[in-house]
């Protein structure tokens, strides 16, 4: 997949001479929904006999636009979204620098611009796509817009227990501690990757040595609490669990930002430096204070029985 991003105004070099289908969003998560958008467009442009692209943008609209700026967090950083949106197939991948002079150009500015001028013959969106300034123009108002240039194409609204597939609803999921629910809108495990830091190491004196990690990017983390997850390391999974959070045993909650700390069943590697990915499963139980370190033990020896369990329940089924 070539990757190409644009800045405003955009650069003549970037045309392109054969024509394209193109799927229009910006994809947080390439979730079930937008997965739908993206493969009706590979589609459309097998059906046509020509490539298949896909327009994202970065960063998050609410970045720029919102005041005061507040940075956003994402279920797939930047770099993840190009390799899934990569899985799927698609020729070539677009990403627009949102900036408030791009927010500010006009529908048909946009249209001119950002779709008749690389040559698009097809647009594919979901029903609630908007453009232009203000988001004034909408999938109803391409056609106007295209002057005939273009077809587009419509995909409905995907739902899940009634519910629409949105990436709203798998932030909603994750901040809940619902990683089980997650994966039926995301299509996969929900998963972050970081890099394993010194902690305090702790664990390894109670018994239960974790690898502490740090995030590569600004993952949207679930909720504190204790999850069964698995971590990958060097294309290798091991099942673990998790403790998102403060420990509050052994600091008063709010001094610190909250750690990600994995245990891992039958592991003794040394792996500080490493880049691993952790792939959340189901969420245990919410973190709590304990009364002294032996109380503490006690239940992450449960913790660690129950997501056992719960990774041997999972394979015999």
């Amino acid at each position: 997949m070539k990757t190409i991003y644009l800045h405003h105004p955009i650069e003549a070099k970037t045309l392109k001479d054969r024509p394209t289908v193109m799927a229009l969003g910006y994809f947080d998560g390439v979730h079930k929904g937008h997965q739908k958008v993206i493969l009706t467009a590979k589609k459309i442009a097998e059906q046509l006999d020509t490539t298949a692209s896909v327009m994202t943008f970065h960063p998050h609209p609410k970045e720029i636009l919102r005041k005061p700026k507040q940075e956003m967090k994402y279920l797939t950083p930047l770099p993840d979204k190009i390799k899934k949106i990569e899985k799927l197939g698609i020729n070539t991948l677009y990403i627009v620098q949102f900036s408030t002079s791009f927010a500010a150009l006009t529908p048909q500015q946009f249209v001119d611009d950002y779709l008749i001028g690389l040559n698009v013959i097809h647009v594919v969106a979901g029903f609630d796509f908007t453009y232009g300034s203000l988001g004034k123009g909408t999938m109803e108002t391409l056609p106007f817009h295209a002057r005939n240039r273009l077809d587009s194409t419509i995909v409905p609204k995907l739902e899940k227990n009634d519910e629409k597939v949105s990436s709203t609803k798998i932030r909603e999921l994750l901040m809940q501690g619902n990683v089980e629910e997650v994966s039926n809108y995301l299509g996969d495990v929900y998963s972050v990757k970081g890099t394993v830091v010194d902690g305090e190491k702790r664990g390894r004196t109670i018994g239960f040595p974790t690898a502490n990690i740090l995030p590569s990017d600004r993952y949207l983390i679930p909720k504190t609490g204790v999850y069964a997850v698995k971590m990958r390391i060097h294309n290798t999974l091991y099942q673990g669990v998790c403790n998102v959070g403060y420990k509050p045993t052994f600091h008063n909650n709010g001094e610190l930002e909250p750690t990600i700390e994995v245990h891992l069943f039958s592991f003794d590697q040394t792996i500080y430096g490493e880049v691993v990915e952790v792939e959340w499963y189901r969420h245990l139980r919410d973190e709590q204070k304990f009364a002294g370190v032996e109380q503490l033990i006690e239940q992450i020896t449960a913790d660690k029985q129950q997501a056992i369990d719960f990774f041997a329940s999972e394979e015999s089924q």
